[in-house]
């Protein structure tokens, strides 16, 4: 940057047009094209009291799924037992797809985009409505459809799943999303 008044080590660009001063703009005067230094992220750590959660929330399904109705496991109950109604299962699973797709089509839409901010926003408000009662309305079909073998208890156990798929899905993305480098940018 040449022709500026000097200071501290360096030149200092002026604008000389007169609603510039007057704007309270030049304290940003060159803020956006000056390089910023990428820092690595580093992971925050975990509390004890989050690790316990995460490990309950596990076990609790692990516990579900293996035991099932005590005389034979989730999958078993799921795939033959003739006390479950199918149609509300069928169409409840389908929507956690649905669901689980309008979910991964967002985040990777967003994903590609260089501002994220600005683009994600005409995205976001439109999907997490959908997503949101389309997820009630699955859950609210597989609690009609399991009603017949647990009961009351058909609440708890689906929301212990659900909360254990919550714990699990950070640890199935296949890589980990890297911070953007950042860039000098004349705009």
């Amino acid at each position: 940057m040449s022709g500026g008044s000097p200071v501290a080590g360096g030149f200092m660009r002026q604008r000389h047009s007169q609603g510039y001063a007057s704007s309270g703009d030049d304290i940003e005067d060159d803020a956006c094209s000056r390089f910023q230094p990428s820092t690595t992220q580093i992971p925050k750590a975990r509390s004890w009291i989050e690790v316990i959660e995460n490990i309950l929330w596990i076990a609790s399904a692990a516990f579900i799924i293996y035991f099932g109705d005590r005389n034979s496991n989730l999958i078993y109950l799921l795939w033959r037992d003739d006390r479950i109604r199918r149609w509300p299962l069928y169409l409840g699973m389908a929507g956690i797809v649905l669901n689980i797709g309008i979910i991964f089509y967002t985040s990777l839409l967003g994903w590609g985009f260089r501002k994220s901010e600005e683009k994600l926003d005409v995205l976001t408000p439109s999907a997490a409505p959908v997503v949101a009662i389309l997820g009630l309305l699955s859950f609210c079909l597989w609690c009609f459809a399991l009603w017949p073998i647990w009961s009351f208890l058909t609440l708890p156990l689906l929301f212990s799943l659900f909360m254990a798929c919550i714990v699990i899905s950070p640890y199935l993305m296949p890589g980990r999303l890297s911070p953007q480098m950042d860039t000098l940018r004349t705009d």
